[in-house]
């Protein structure tokens, strides 16, 4: 039996701005190593020229490349890969990793698969992140309070670095929020995939190793987080929880930064965020709401 016969049709996509080509050889070699080879392997350039992949490496499946002009951030670029696989029209899962990452295991597009398979509904996967020692941050676990990283189940976020994502899903909620460029991106998607009714699965067995990195390595870090949290409650909460999502941020906020140049840009990106456009206001039921407090966090925490 075919793999196409066996379930649905994966594809990998990878997104690097060309700085990292050990890891991303090192990725890509682990992806030709699953026993479940990918449909098709799409690798972004984003802003950058890129190498040869497939024969140097040995990729399986149909490779394709494609390298744009400018740097459109972690949700721009890929949307890059998304629209090439949508308009080939032949996969029906992708999965993202991180250029950075790497598949320990060799199973792990084969339970993606199966994961898929066996519920139509399934919307998002999301893989533990661990690094080169096995420890997972407390911050990669996405449950509130959560410090047991085995424990998966449904949830309402997922982690950018390694997730699959349903194709059709996509069709019916839309891709990534490009103008975000960077954070936040995976909530603003997952709100909406839970609104219409799909689900958001964390599957520890599913490993991504991944360096330990702190998100404020990012120069734009304070900036676009503070922006794209005001975007996304705009975007996606129902008009009364907006201030009290927000009040708790910036509570959170003065209590975490140690750093004033830190604080100073992200007050700057929140008075950004307030007065500039994030995209379409479309906010999520009040069904979708109690969907998420259930799940063990209410959309304004």
């Amino acid at each position: 039996m075919s793999q196409a016969e066996e379930g649905p049709r994966v594809a990998v996509a990878v997104v690097t701005m060309g700085n990292r080509p050990a890891e991303v050889d090192a990725l890509l070699t682990s992806v030709a190593k699953q026993d479940v080879a990918p449909a098709r392997i799409v690798i972004v350039g984003n802003g950058a020229p890129l190498p040869e992949f497939a024969e140097r490496l040995g990729l399986p499946g149909e490779v394709t490349t494609i390298e744009v002009d400018e740097n459109l951030g972690c949700p721009g670029g890929r949307n890059v890969a998304l629209q090439r696989l949508s308009e080939l029209g032949d996969v029906d899962v992708v999965v993202e990793l991180d250029d950075d990452g790497l598949l320990v295991d060799g199973d792990v597009l084969r339970k993606v698969r199966d994961l898929y398979a066996a519920d139509p509904r399934l919307g998002i996967v999301g893989f533990r992140i661990a690094d080169e020692n096995g420890e997972t941050q407390r911050r990669h676990v996405p449950r509130v309070g959560a410090k047991d990283p085995m424990r998966g189940g449904p949830v309402t976020g997922f982690l950018g670095g390694g997730h699959a994502l349903s194709m059709p899903m996509l069709a019916e909620i839309g891709d990534w929020p490009a103008e975000f460029f960077f954070a936040h991106e995976e909530t603003d998607m997952a709100w909406r995939a839970i609104d219409a009714g799909w689900t958001v699965l964390y599957e520890p067995e599913l490993l991504l190793q991944h360096p330990k990195t702190s998100p404020a390595r990012h120069a734009i870090y304070y900036r676009v987080t503070a922006r794209n949290r005001v975007w996304l409650t705009r975007r996606r909460l129902p008009l009364p929880l907006i201030p009290v999502h927000l009040g708790i941020w910036t509570l959170a906020t003065l209590l975490r930064t140690r750093s004033v140049g830190g604080l100073k840009a992200w007050f700057g990106g929140f008075a950004e965020g307030l007065r500039e456009s994030g995209g379409e206001r479309r906010p999520m039921r009040w069904r979708t709401v109690w969907r998420l407090t259930r799940l063990g966090r209410p959309p304004v925490i």
